[in-house]
């Protein structure tokens, strides 16, 4: 790409405003449900609602979550595994909520 393609592409994105809806909680809620169910991020399946273009997957569909060092701390004896390992302590909290979803979506799928 062209140096100035890459301007032009940067300003456009430097011109963009973002919006922000306060809507009901069980809109959000169901809007947020809905965009799950489309692997679209909310903002995504909102553009996809109103007619606008969007990114039909997104671009690193994870979780995230910010750790003090209390935090791995707690973890860690919690668990068992050196507080300095933090790679362990990150694998495990992902084994604990893989194991998580599969047991609420087994215990919602029994009900």
């Amino acid at each position: 790409m062209s140096g100035n393609r890459k301007w032009e592409k940067e300003r456009a994105a430097a011109a963009a405003v973002q919006v922000a809806f306060d809507l009901g909680r069980e809109t959000q809620k169901s809007i947020k449900k809905l965009a799950l169910d489309d692997d679209l991020t909310p903002s995504e399946f909102i553009r996809k609602v109103l007619g606008l273009a969007y990114k039909a997957k997104p671009v690193r569909p994870r979780l995230t979550l910010s750790l003090s060092d209390e935090d791995f701390q707690a973890l860690a004896e919690a668990w068992g595994i050196d507080s300095e390992d933090r790679l362990k302590i990150k694998e495990a909290a992902a084994a604990r909520l893989i194991d998580f979803a599969r047991n609420s979506a087994e215990s919602r799928n029994t009900e």
